[in-house]
């Protein structure tokens, strides 16, 4: 029963400690790539499943189904840069299930993880590195093998910044030194626009290059979104759009009006849409078993450190045989020399182990010579076991003149080995410069001109052309999607627009609209912004128009600012709060301001205009309700806390907030019964309310 038995501990514990255990594991072992060959494990293991399986990139193809599934079954539990496995230039460690054995780091030859870059999302950290030129970076590498005291600085004179695949240019030349002396930051990047002359005056505008950010699925963004600013009347120059991109390269082409602005709607697009973007700069790796950011000199000294260790092993390997081949060569030119004898040895032996012990040890016992003096020679041969094996090994056809003159010039050419390679290990600088040599292979090989335009470009600015002031309906859904319709759409499906929406108002096309949520803040968005067309069209969450967060706030109220100016505004918090706000506060430009202030704990109930309301009645979650007149709440500014409405139980909380008026009936439903709420019990604000009765 020993081994069943129950260990009492802290939960907490248990679940802090296997959380950072999984952490761990994610950050070290799956997301973010070693600085020393730039690779995440999986990439590793598959690179070298590849090399085991002898797939090359000048050999014919093989499915790709057969490479994942040999790497997952042979390493994973869930090129020429492969060379030297055989000269011990990396370890070896267990696979998942130690049935194998994996290469804890490849040994690539330049500082891959600068080269090709690196993105990858761990727990509580992320890495972002843009790949950068591998001409520059060999350069670079080799400026700081020539002097380790190098700056960022003048390792920039080499790497002029990131060197994207889709090219682009990069408009802040003047903050790449602070991005890579620490290793984080942003580039901004524009995509690349050529003007074309077309038929009947007009000019088409081709984008020949566009920012990295935008491969893949943003491409259609990018189009629909600048079909969208035609849609949306921000500009009325687009005759056309198409994508005529190819595996020839980019080219999607924009057919302009012939009296269109070209330099401000190319601004236009750098401002409305993805063709100006940034990408974000986290270069974070694992350095000696833990994750660190570095900056461009870190990561290319770790690669240079790797290098050199790579280089010191391989070359201590390559000394280690060609000492062992120079023992055999000279057993070998001393066994020729003395070959009668050794022929006479065997000759007059019994067996391989007594030749053995006569070649090694000297020993002559039993051995038949034809004369004394032969014996005596004999013993005081002194052949190395390797030497006695290979004399053994040897053909008789290694005897003739020739085969004698090519085993001197292969023992010359050996001892020539073993002084290049002691020299090596022995002096850095020579090391240096084997390891530099190798780069200007790679280099000269491999190199190609960098496709990215590095500048200090000029900020985009565009005029926007004055639009027809109109009044429009807003609408946003229950699941926080917002859209834009004119009068006659809307009155034309009032009552499916009235079914599915949760906010319906009036607002100007050229106004803004506000949204004030649970956690006291006011969203204000133009209305510009926001899709305008048909009413079976989605719309687009409030998240992507705003810094409204749907995950971590709830909208209480939403409505045009216009009509704010013209009300007041009405505040309940969970802690009973109340205050009353002037609409006109609200009138602001900013994105987000604090709509009111909060105590600790404290979340915002409900936000409502105040129309025609006279009463306002607070629920708790235990169940009491406290009616009484909205002139009893003070008109506050936003940024006060406001007055207590209601005094609240031991751990109890203001649940609802309703509004009546003193005429008209307002029922709603508490505990599975209807109640009308004008005639619950008439209070004072400050009072602890009633309960019910059931």
């Amino acid at each position: 029963m020993d081994d069943n038995r129950i260990i009492k501990t802290e939960y907490s514990e248990v679940m802090q400690k296997s959380y950072i255990d999984y952490a761990m594991s994610v950050i070290i072992a799956r997301a973010l790539p070693d600085v020393r060959d730039g690779l995440k494990p999986v990439q590793r293991r598959t690179l070298y499943d590849m090399h085991e399986l002898g797939i090359r990139y000048d050999r014919p193809y093989r499915k790709s189904a057969r490479i994942v599934g040999d790497t997952m079954g042979k390493y994973h539990p869930h090129g020429d840069s492969l060379a030297d496995f055989d000269k011990n230039v990396v370890d070896f460690i267990p696979n998942f299930d130690e049935t194998e054995k994996e290469p804890s780091v490849l040994p690539v030859k330049v500082p891959n993880l600068l080269v090709n870059g690196s993105e990858g999302i761990a727990v509580g950290m992320a890495t972002s590195i843009p790949p950068h030129n591998l001409a520059e970076v060999i350069d670079a590498a080799k400026a700081y093998m020539k002097n380790p005291d190098i700056t960022t600085k003048e390792l920039l004179r080499y790497v002029k910044g990131p060197d994207f695949p889709t090219g682009g240019i990069v408009i802040n030349k003047d903050e790449l030194l602070s991005i890579y002396e620490t290793g984080t930051g942003k580039v901004k990047i524009r995509g690349k626009v050529e003007t074309e002359k077309a038929k009947g005056g007009k000019t088409n505008l081709v984008i020949t290059e566009i920012p990295y950010p935008m491969i893949g699925a943003n491409i259609g963004k990018f189009l629909s979104d600048v079909a969208n600013l035609a849609e949306t009347k921000k500009t009325q120059d687009i005759v056309d759009i198409s994508n005529q991109s190819s595996k020839e390269g980019i080219r999607i082409v924009i057919e302009l009006k012939k009296d269109a602005d070209v330099n401000n709607f190319i601004n236009m697009l750098y401002k409305k849409t993805r063709l100006e973007d940034t990408f974000g700069i986290n270069m974070l790796a694992i350095s000696g078993g833990r994750p660190e950011t570095m900056g461009l000199k870190q990561i290319i000294k770790a690669n240079v450190d790797f290098q050199f260790e790579v280089a010191g092993r391989k070359y201590r390997t390559l000394l280690e045989k060609e000492l062992e081949r120079r023992e055999i060569q000279e057993g070998l030119i001393k066994a020729c020399n003395v070959i009668d004898l050794i022929i006479e040895i065997l000759r007059g032996s019994k067996d391989r182990a007594m030749v053995k012990s006569c070649l090694v040890e000297g020993k002559t016992d039993n051995i038949k010579f034809k004369s004394k003096e032969s014996k005596i020679m004999a013993a005081q041969l002194r052949f190395t076991e390797k030497q006695a094996n290979a004399i053994l090994d040897m053909r008789l056809y290694k005897l003739i003149g020739l085969e004698l003159e090519a085993l001197i010039k292969e023992h010359e050419e050996t001892m020539a080995n073993i002084y290049r390679y002691e020299d090596i290990l022995e002096r850095r600088d020579s090391m240096a410069t084997v390891i530099m040599n190798e780069l200007d292979a790679i280099k000269k090989e491999y190199g190609r001109p960098r496709k990215t335009v590095v500048e200090n470009g000029e900020e985009a600015v565009y005029e926007e052309k004055k639009i027809e002031e109109m009044e429009v309906i807003c609408l946003i859904d229950r699941f926080g999607y917002v859209k834009t319709v004119d009068m006659a759409t809307y009155e034309r499906n009032k009552e499916a627009a009235d079914t599915e929406n949760k906010y319906i108002f009036p607002c100007k096309n050229t106004g803004r609209i506000c949204v004030f949520t649970n956690t006291g803040q006011l969203h204000t968005i133009k209305v510009s912004d926001l899709p305008f067309g048909k009413f079976r069209d989605k719309g687009i969450p409030l998240d992507n128009v705003s810094n409204y967060s749907a995950e971590k706030e709830h909208i209480l109220l939403a409505t045009g600012q216009s009509q704010l100016n013209m009300y007041r505004v009405i505040f309940g918090t969970k802690l009973s709060m109340l205050k009353i706000v002037d609409g006109g506060e609200f009138d602001v430009s900013k994105r987000t301001v604090a709509a009111t202030k909060l105590q600790d704990g404290d979340e915002v109930v409900s936000v409502a205009v105040w129309k025609e309301q006279t009463n306002i009645v607070l629920q708790t979650a235990g169940g009491y309700f406290l009616r009484f007149p909205i002139e009893e709440i003070p008109e506050k500014k936003k940024g006060a806390v406001g007055v207590r409405g209601m005094k609240l139980g031991n751990k109890d909380y203001v649940e609802n907030i309703h509004y009546t008026q003193n005429t008209v009936e307002q029922w709603i439903e508490y505990k599975g019964k209807k109640m009308e709420l004008n005639r619950l019990k008439a209070g004072k604000r400050d009072s602890k309310g009633t309960k019910p009765r059931g």
